[in-house]
């Protein structure tokens, strides 16, 4: 597992070696060791698989209260993947980050406690597997506005998203609750 590091303090974009031959291939997506090595030492106990359809946006969310670390993969398709940092003493905060995660490429993103999550489907249809370091308490759940002013996340599409009722209504920056 190749893990570089992002300009958001703590996220990693995550290379598995992939066994390719003419029967297709075979990669190991988790392994505790492994990712021990690379400083990723979180406990996991949830997973969750999400199937969207073209230029469908999710996010951007967090939980104040069972803050997530997420383990983000694509199975199928092609997703633009962005992390916010809400901790408000890192020297990121307020920033974000974005990767282009796809079956193809098998790249995974590693977000740490602490950090927005949401993506938008770039192919006809997405398949996004990610592992959770706590459990989806939706009280605790908040939105963090996809298209907030001050963030300026240059999303990968030129077209308006689909987004859910909930998420149309998130927070500004200014306005969403952090990480103290």
């Amino acid at each position: 597992m190749k893990a570089s590091e992002t300009p958001i303090s703590g996220v990693l974009l995550l290379e598995p070696r992939v066994f390719k031959d003419a029967r297709g291939f075979f990669l190991e997506t988790y392994n505790e060791d492994k990712m021990a090595e690379i400083g990723i030492r979180e406990h996991f106990v949830q997973d969750n698989l999400s199937f969207s359809s073209k230029n469908v946006l999710r996010g951007l969310h967090y939980q104040i209260q069972h803050a997530q670390g997420k383990l983000v993969r694509v199975v199928a398709g092609e997703i633009f993947d962005v992390a916010v940092d809400l901790r408000v003493g890192s020297p990121t905060f307020g920033r974000w980050y974005g990767a282009i995660l796809s079956g193809e490429n098998n790249q995974m993103l590693w977000i740490p406690p602490g950090l927005a999550h949401g993506f938008q489907v770039l192919s006809s249809a997405a398949y996004v597997l990610y592992k959770t370091t706590d459990f989806y308490y939706p009280e605790f759940e908040r939105t963090l506005a996809w298209d907030d002013a001050d963030l300026n996340i240059a999303w990968k599409s030129e077209e308006q998203p689909i987004v859910s009722a909930k998420d149309a209504l998130g927070s500004s920056f200014q306005q969403a609750e952090k990480f103290e």
